[in-house]
């Protein structure tokens, strides 16, 4: 064949076992009611629900749930970057929850400052908005003729995780569902 592939974009996708999922659904909606510093934040950037992103840093030190859940993610992040060829251990960065409303969404953006970055997904009701990943070759402009599949859409449901390298351009579709979307965010390092 005379084409090969080169620089392969890598997406690790797997499901987790559901027993923790209830119990980080429980301590997701708690710290929504609870944090006050994350419910400010959420309404003064228009959030259409609630993030822990900017008031919480601590969440696995907090909640047992939480440093569960941290355990399992190294163990995946690891295993991912051995897939890429990587000679590094990840190491966990930064970990933020996200309740977020039907219709509610997030603009295309990266993660600076990371290597690995990823969402669980806990609670999915019907209609929630998909996770949108771009082609990394779009933004840099060239005069290419147009492809069909410049973006690669995952419609997420519940014990859905999903490691990326944090330079992947990414977005979460507006949804159409009344229900509130339960994730978990996270960065390594």
């Amino acid at each position: 064949m005379p084409t090969r592939p080169l620089f392969p974009t890598l997406l690790y996708e797997t499901e987790i076992d559901g027993e923790l999922l209830p119990e980080l659904a429980h301590s997701i909606r708690s710290l929504a009611t609870d944090d006050l510093a994350g419910q400010r934040w959420s309404k003064q950037h228009a959030y259409a629900g609630y993030t822990s992103y900017a008031s919480l840093n601590d969440l696995p030190k907090r909640d047992p749930a939480f440093a569960d859940l941290a355990k399992l993610l190294t163990r995946n992040a690891r295993a991912f970057a051995k897939e890429l060829g990587w000679a590094v251990k990840p190491k966990l960065d930064s970990l933020w929850v996200n309740l977020l409303k039907g219709v509610g969404h997030h603009s295309g953006h990266i993660h600076p400052r990371s290597i690995l970055s990823g969402t669980l997904y806990v609670e999915v009701p019907p209609g929630s908005g998909a996770i949108r990943f771009e082609d990394p070759r779009l933004p840099l402009m060239m005069a290419a003729p147009a492809r069909e599949n410049t973006f690669v859409t995952v419609q997420p449901h519940a014990g859905l995780l999903l490691l990326w390298e944090s330079w992947l351009r990414h977005e979460v579709l507006p949804g159409n569902g009344r229900g509130e979307r339960s994730s978990i965010s996270f960065n390594f390092a």
